[in-house]
Order: structure tokens, then sequence, then C-alpha cells
């Protein structure tokens, strides 16, 4: 009976959407008699290169309308260097020679007065890429300023576009798309948004992530430390103030914005298996007081009922769904009851963990059926498969058993909600190793991550949002950290790239210099040449292509690598049909030199002259070939948290975290394997807070 019931709702479900959507359809298609009375035309573009490579670059176009409201526009200039774009994202974009068109999408196509459209690109360039210096917006030259037009009466039959339908939750989900997180900032632990080391959010901060392409913003907030005591718990008002002034920030840019209870999960209400009552109306007093200050906000303004929920001392997943299910509903009634835009508000309600296993979906989709509601999106987190997110158990390639992590994880997301009509938003994705620095997984395997993750998630039309805790984009210099990152991903949200089995290609020193062979992944592209600056290679003289296999040739390395000095002599660009280029660093190297050292188990360094290779992981294990340090399960330490190299310094750094776990009085055989290939073993023993190490 129960399963009965579950298919009644989604027809019904179904069917409201469909009159919804034939209604909307109907309002908007009318016969029009339309006078324009002296109508106002002006307008003010701004063009920036967010990010540039070798042969490529990011372009973003705001255009802000100064005149009378528009309703569709065609941005019109001319690329002064030659230059041409590849794809586009939130505009259509064609070129002819070098005059280019971009006209508005369906959802973008009204600019009310003062209102301002954003859209990106990808383009390549030789020689110089300077910007255009003019633009026209429906024939109308952007001066910054506005000038009447002549009158003019028209009957036309429209069909207007706009923002998507209200009630249709799949449509505003995937305008929401793509995202990102401005973590570490209100939902950092502490009296302040600067506690864990960001500047205080500005409105410049905010115009730029916009102008990077994205369409919403997750803005985490830990409410915790300005809650009162029961049994109001009430909110500081400077604090809520402070919040509704970012969120009104973020509108105002033309954000969809998700907001949410963040870092209270772990704080309190993870005691709720113990103390349910207090936990409960806690909850239920912030949800009150959110819900009634942000009752007649813009309907682009998003809840999302708790980030990452999690309860200690739970007696099993049965008390855990039966708990969170119990939270996401008095959330959902709570704002529901408030009126106002939270009748019909767009909310998220998580998983357990925001976890992506099956069981903890179909506990949320229980409570996404009890609820019976359209306007509600699933949300989970996706970091990765762990070894390789963190750089643990040789985890280091972007290899099949992590794609199919992915991809499986992905799919039961879609096949639980998506194929059902419930929208999903990836919260948060990135990788678990970032959190200390983005150096813990090798560059060119964390590029095929994001490339893959980017498109998997269109394919199963899943929103991500980026989470940035502020080491991806500077919250002052306004700039990538790394520009060919972001570069990767944001090609990703509408097409594939070209990648390669690796973007280093070595050659010993002490060798002779011999043809080098990648394997391409062409990712439904097409190779289209290869390049070192703004020089085209040879194809059979330089390098030959065989099926996906890419052959760099002896001479053609000799010549690029000059006098071999060790480390990247050259780096080239494997260009494909679509998508950015994939960087081919030729680096010259010979197998690194350690020397025996001297320590203390919470300062101990290898002497390293790493000769031009580079560092990808290590294995330590004792005499008797038993496992040692911490992770005991594997011969494969954890990447920046055992162990560490320092190029710079010339060291290789073992952690306190590593002699913590290691058998006092022991000999441990540490192995290091390098991205050349190359293996040297070395061998530590820990004496109370003493460490001896030695070649041999």
């Amino acid at each position: 009976m129960s399963d009965m019931r579950g298919k009644l709702r989604k027809i019904r479900w179904r069917v409201g959407l469909l009159a919804t959507g034939m209604a909307s359809l109907l309002a908007s298609v009318g016969v029009v008699a339309v006078t324009d009375a002296q109508a106002a035309a002006g307008c003010r573009v701004a063009y920036s290169v967010p990010s540039q490579w070798q042969g490529g670059f990011s372009g973003n176009v705001n255009i802000t309308n100064l005149g009378d409201p528009v309703n569709g526009w065609r941005l019109t200039w001319a690329f002064p260097s030659g230059q041409t774009v590849s794809q586009a994202w939130n505009a259509s974009v064609t070129q002819s020679g070098s005059q280019v068109t971009a006209t508005n999408v369906g959802w973008n196509a009204n600019i009310a007065t003062n209102g301002t459209v954003s859209f990106g690109f990808n383009g390549s360039w030789t020689g110089s890429n300077t910007a255009p210096t003019s633009f026209a917006l429906n024939g109308v030259t952007c001066t910054g300023s506005t000038a009447p037009t002549t009158t003019t009466t028209t009957t036309t039959t429209t069909t207007t576009p706009g923002n998507p339908p209200a009630g249709d939750a799949m449509a505003q989900v995937a305008a929401m798309q793509p995202g990102w997180n401005l973590g570490n900032s209100l939902d950092a632990v502490g009296s302040d948004e600067t506690a864990w080391g960001n500047p205080r959010i500005t409105e410049a901060l905010l115009d730029n992530v916009r102008a990077q392409g994205f369409n919403s913003i997750r803005i985490p907030v830990t409410w915790s430390a300005h809650q009162g005591a029961a049994p109001n718990y009430t909110i500081e008002s400077a604090y809520l103030n402070r919040v509704k002034e970012v969120v009104d920030w973020a509108l105002a840019d033309g954000f969809y914005v998700m907001i949410n209870i963040h870092h209270d999960s772990w704080q309190w209400i993870n005691t709720m298996p113990t103390d349910r009552t207090n936990v409960l109306a806690r909850y239920n007093a912030a949800w009150t007081q959110l819900a009634t200050a942000f009752r007649d906000s813009s309907s682009k303004l998003v809840l999302e009922s708790v980030n990452e929920p999690q309860f200690t001392g739970s007696s099993g997943d049965a008390q855990n769904a039966q708990l969170l299910n119990e939270l996401n509903t008095s959330f959902h009634g709570i704002v529901r009851r408030s009126g106002g835009n939270n009748a019909t508000r767009l909310l998220v309600l998580p998983t357990l963990h925001t976890s992506s296993e099956q069981a903890r979906l179909d506990e949320l989709a229980t409570t996404f059926n009890s609820l019976n509601d359209p306007n509600l999106i699933a949300t989970v987190h996706f970091y990765g498969y762990w070894p390789f997110s963190v750089n643990i158990a040789g985890g280091t390639r972007f290899d099949a058993t992590t794609q199919k992590d992915l991809t499986d994880s992905f799919d039961r997301v879609y096949n639980t909600f998506v194929a059902r009509g419930i929208p999903v938003i990836i919260g948060e994705y990135g990788l678990l190793g970032f959190d200390r620095h983005t150096g813990t997984i090798q560059q060119g395997e964390k590029l095929k991550f994001f490339e893959f993750l980017g498109y998997y998630a269109r394919t199963k039309k899943l929103t991500t949002m980026l989470w940035d805790n502020g080491q991806h984009f500077g919250r002052t210099s306004f700039q990538w950290s790394d520009p060919e990152l972001f570069g990767q991903i944001k090609s990703s949200w509408t097409t594939r790239s070209g990648t390669a089995s690796a973007d280093q290609v070595f050659s010993a020193k002490a060798s002779a210099v011999s043809a080098k062979s990648l394997t391409l992944n062409l990712n439904g592209t097409s190779f289209v040449g290869l390049r070192q600056g703004n020089t085209d290679l040879v194809r059979g003289t330089d390098y030959t292509v065989s099926g996906d296999q890419l052959t760099i040739t002896a001479s053609a390395i000799t010549r690029l690598s000059g006098s071999r000095p060790y480390g990247t002599n050259a780096t080239l660009s494997a260009r494909f049909s679509q998508g950015v280029p994939w960087r081919i660093n030729l680096v010259t190297y010979d197998t690194p030199v350690l020397q025996n050292a001297t320590g203390t188990t919470s300062a101990f360094a290898i002497p390293t002259n790493f000769r031009g290779d580079q560092l990808a992981t290590m294995e330590a294990k004792y005499a008797d070939g038993s496992n040692a340090g911490p992770h005991n399960w594997t011969s494969y330490k954890e990447f920046d948290r055992a162990f560490a190299p320092d190029y710079t310094a010339g060291t290789t750094k073992l952690t306190s975290d590593f002699f913590a776990e290691v058998t006092d009085g022991s000999r441990v055989t540490l192995t290091f394997h390098y991205w050349s290939g190359a293996t040297v073993t070395y061998y530590v023993t820990k004496s109370g807070t003493s460490v001896t190490g030695t070649t041999s």
C-alpha cells in the first residue's frame, strides 16, 4: 500500500508540473502591438580575460543595459588580433573572420534597465591577444551613455523566454549551473568571518566571481557563535544583518544564492542522539528566525537545511535516518509555514554526510516521498575516490578505478532523483587533498579528474558547486591561483577536452635522447596538432600520430631541450578540435640523490637533489615486510601528511604524524617513487625523539 501511495504522489507531482508548464507557455505567447515612443538605447560592456595559456584563453563579457528594457539581445564586436572563439556558455556565439556575434540563450534574453547579463567563452590566439575596443548591442554602439531611438510601431507574435518559470524546479536548478562556494568565511568557527584567515567579504569579490561565469553561489553560514541561549536561541542581529547584506549583494549580481546551517552540524547538531529535545529546539529556533528574515527575499534565494549532517553515538543507520528525516521535515515545515516567497521557495535537503551511497540516497528519497513537494532539491557532495583524492595507497593517477567511483556515484544520484524529476545539486566538489594546498595531486592527473567530472555531471543533469575556501580564487586579487585548472573546469561546463596519459615527458640527462610516446585521450574530440608557443611543430618530422599514440621524435626533443638543464626545458600544447589544449612539459632529469641525515620526530628532512624529477609517492616497510607508519593497511603513505617534498629547499620532509606510528628502534625502509619512473631506497630509525636516516 505504501508503494502505491508513493506512485500516486509521483503522478500528481508530474501532472502539476505539466499544468504549470502549459500555463507558463500559454501566458508567454500572444499577439502584441508594440509602440516604441522615443525609447532610450545605450549600453556598457566590460570585457576581461580571466585566464590565458599558451595559444588559448578564456574571455568574459558583461553587458549592462543603460536604456529601456531589452527583450532579446545580440552583441557584436571585432577581434583586433585574429582571435577565434572555440566554445561559449550563457550565449550562442558565431564568428566570421574577425567579426563575432553573441546572442542570448532562452533564459537570459531579458535585460532590464541597468540590468546586466554575462557570458563567457574559450578562444585561441597567436602572436597577441589584444582586447576588442568596440561593442554594439542590437546594433547600437556601447558608449556608456544613452540616446533616443526613432518611434516605431510593430505588430508581432512573441514568445518570451526569460528566466525559468516558477514551479519548474528542474529548470531553475539547471539555470544555477555552474556554482561556487564562498567557503571558510561566514562558515568560519569563531566570532568573525575572518577567523579562518580569509578577509571580509566585499561586493567586489562577488562581482568578480560572477564575472568568471558562475550562475549560483553557495554561502555556507555557521551560526553557533552568534546564537543565544535557551529557550529563545536568539541570533545576533548584527550577524544576521551581515549575512543578509552578503546575500543581497549576491542577488543583486544575478546569482542564485544558497545559504544554510553549516558547521553547526558537527558542533552541536551531532549530539542529537543523546540530546534530541535541546538540539531540535535550537535547530527549529534558528530556522524560524531565518525563515522570517528571508521570507520576502528573491525566489533566487535557496535554503539548505543543514550541511553534511552527522550524529555522534547513534545506534546505527536506522536512527541516523530517523533523526535526519526529523531535521529535514521540521526545516521544511517551518519555512513553508512562514509564508511570503518561502511558500514556494526552493529548499535543499541533504543525505546523511551528504553521501551518495545508495542506502543514504534511498533514505532521503523516502523523505521526499513523504513531503510530496515539487520545489525540493536533493544534495550530495563529491570529493572523488579517497585514495586519489588525498594521494594515499598508491592512488596517484586518475585511473579506471577513480573514474568508476565517479560514474557510479553520479549514476546512483541520477537514477534515484533526477530520473524521477527531482533536481540534484552537488553542493561541494573538489579534491580532499586541496585542504592544505592544490599540489597534493599531480597537475595532469588533477586536470583529467576535473575534465571528466564536469562532462559526466552534464550528462546526468547535475548542477555542480566548486568548493573554494580561498585557495582557488583570490579574495582580494580576484585572480585564479591555478589558471590552468580553472580553464579546464570552465571548459568542462560546456564541452569535452582532449587529454593524454601524462603531461610530462622525461628524458634522462645521463642517456641519449630517444623518442617518447603518450597515449591521447580524445574524449570525443579529434587531434589537431602540436605547438610550442606560437609555432606549430611539423607532423612527421617533430611528431607522429598513430591511432591514439602521439610520439615526439628524438630530434624534436633534442632541439627543443637546448642545453638540457635539469627541469622543464620546453612546454608544448597538444591541440584538439574543441576544449582547452593539453600542456606537455619536456623534462630533463636524472635519478634523485638523497643524503644521510639526523633530526627529531618533529623536525626531520632528508637532503634531496631532485635533479629535475618530482616525487609521486612513498612506501614505508619494516624489515619483515610489514607496513610501517600511519594507515598501516597500505605501504604507500599519504602525500603531505606523512611526507612532503620541498623542491626549493632541496629536502624531503617526514612528518611527526609519520613517526608517531613508527615502532621505536625499528629500521624502516622507505621507497621513494618519482614521476619519471625512478625509485630510490632510504632507511630511517627512530630512537625516542631522535631520528637517523641513511642511504644504506
